[in-house]
């Protein structure tokens, strides 16, 4: 009954990112971007996280889901406005997941439970919160850090590294630690950690 209820959940999240108009292209099929990200996030929790609970399973796939929807451009310039649009975004992504949930039958403690994690409440102190903060951070680094330090001048790359070091715990160092990146992405890598 659980697992059917939360391969519901992870479907009709699919079929929500599906409708994202940002494709991406995947061996000559454009796929949508917010599809393949929650996927993403789901081989990256299942290779090093396997026994995860479904909260966090839920969690990990809705992470980004419907992200289109709230455009940074709606957000002005600058830090402030970027974490603004962020925590925003944040909070529709853990709504959309609950409500998701409650229509596939989980009750509102386990749902308000699984949108506490994609808020990143109580991040360092909870586990599973910070577990989706590490996932979300290896999975820059697999498949988002390449085409990022191609558009950004070294600074701005080391700076973003050292940013996204500090959210993480020493379980996820550990794990990007052990990435095998490309040659110049793993020298700025080196440059942020030391």
């Amino acid at each position: 009954m659980t697992i059917d209820r939360c391969h519901q959940v992870l479907t009709a999240i699919d079929k929500i990112n599906q409708q994202d108009p940002n494709k991406i292209n995947i061996n000559g099929e454009m796929i949508a971007k917010e599809l393949i990200y929650g996927h993403q996030m789901t081989a990256c929790l299942n290779k090093y996280w396997p026994t995860a609970n479904e909260y966090l399973q839920i969690a990990v796939r809705a992470q980004h889901v419907k992200r289109w929807h709230i455009a940074r451009s709606t957000y002005p310039e600058g830090k402030q406005g970027y974490l603004t649009w962020r925590k925003d975004l944040g909070k529709m992504h853990a709504e959309l997941a609950k409500d998701v949930m409650l229509d596939c039958q989980y009750n509102n403690e386990e749902a308000e439970k699984t949108a506490s994690i994609i808020r990143k409440e109580k991040l360092k102190r909870n586990q599973d919160s910070q577990i989706l903060e590490d996932v979300a951070c290896l999975v820059f680094l697999q498949h988002y850090f390449e085409p990022f330090a191609v558009k950004h001048n070294d600074e701005k790359v080391i700076s973003i590294l050292q940013k996204t070091w500090k959210k993480m715990s020493a379980q996820g160092h550990e794990i990007a630690l052990s990435l095998q990146l490309p040659e110049h992405l793993a020298a700025l890598v080196s440059k942020a950690l030391s």
